[in-house]
C-alpha cells in the first residue's frame, strides 16, 4: 500500500489540486485538516465558513477534522491534530498546497518533524512554472471562483470571478502578482471538479 496521508485543506484551488496529483500518485489521502479561528469560527486565510468546507469533503468522500486555534497556539495545535491523525488513521505524511515559497515549506516541514510525520508538497515547483498549474486546474475541469482578494495587488472587483480561460489571461498581465495567488494576492472556493465524486454544483 503505497503512503497515507491527511492533507491540510482550505476549501481552495491549492489544496483541491494538491488532492487530485496525491490521487494520481496513488497516495491515499485519509483524512482533510483544516484550521478555523477559535472566536470568528471561520477558515484560516479564506475566511470561510465551516459548513462550506463541510460540504466539500462530504462530496469528496473523505472525512474532516477541523483545528480551531488561534494565532498564538496554531503550531501546536496543527501538530496536536496531526499525531491524532496519525493514530486515528495511521497516517505516515501530511501533505500541504504550497508551491513554491521556502518559508512555508520549512515551517510545514518542522510541524511534520515534530509530529513524526513525513511533509508531502504534491504541487512543489519553479516559480516559472506556476502559470502552466493554473492552467491545469483549469483545463482539468475544476470549478472555482475568488471569495477574497487583495486590494493591493488584485482589484476587489474581482471577488466573484470564476477560474477559466479569461481569469488565466487576465492575471498574466499581472507581473508582480503570483497567478496561483501563492503570497496571498487572492483565495478561492472550489464547487467543482474530477475530485468530486458525489453530486455535482449546480448554479
Amino acid at each position: 500500500m503505497g503512503k497515507q496521508v491527511a492533507l491540510s485543506f482550505s476549501g481552495g484551488k491549492d489544496s483541491c489540486l494538491a488532492l487530485y496529483y496525491l490521487e494520481r500518485e496513488g497516495i491515499e489521502v485519509k483524512c482533510l485538516l483544516t484550521t478555523a479561528w477559535k472566536d470568528q469560527q471561520t477558515t484560516v486565510a479564506h475566511d470561510e465558513t465551516r459548513s462550506r468546507v463541510q460540504e466539500q469533503a462530504e462530496r469528496f468522500g473523505i472525512p474532516i477534522h477541523f483545528i480551531e486555534t488561534d494565532f498564538y497556539t496554531y503550531g501546536d495545535d496543527f501538530v496536536f491534530h496531526i499525531k491524532e491523525m496519525k493514530r486515528r488513521y495511521g497516517i505516515d505524511g501530511i501533505a500541504f498546497g504550497d508551491i513554491y515559497l521556502e518559508g512555508h515549506r520549512e515551517w510545514g516541514e518542522q510541524i511534520a518533524g515534530r509530529a513524526g510525520v513525513e511533509a508531502v508538497y504534491p504541487l512543489w515547483s519553479d516559480q516559472a512554472k506556476v502559470p502552466a498549474l493554473l492552467r491545469d486546474f483549469v483545463s482539468l475541469g475544476f470549478r472555482a471562483e475568488v471569495i477574497k482578494t487583495d486590494p493591493e495587488k488584485l482589484p476587489v472587483s474581482w471577488e466573484g470571478r470564476e477560474l477559466d480561460a479569461s481569469f488565466v489571461s487576465d492575471i498574466l498581465t499581472y507581473h508582480d502578482v503570483c497567478p496561483m495567488g501563492e503570497s496571498g494576492e487572492y483565495h478561492t472556493y472550489v464547487h467543482d471538479g474530477p475530485i468530486f465524486r458525489k453530486g455535482r454544483f449546480t448554479v
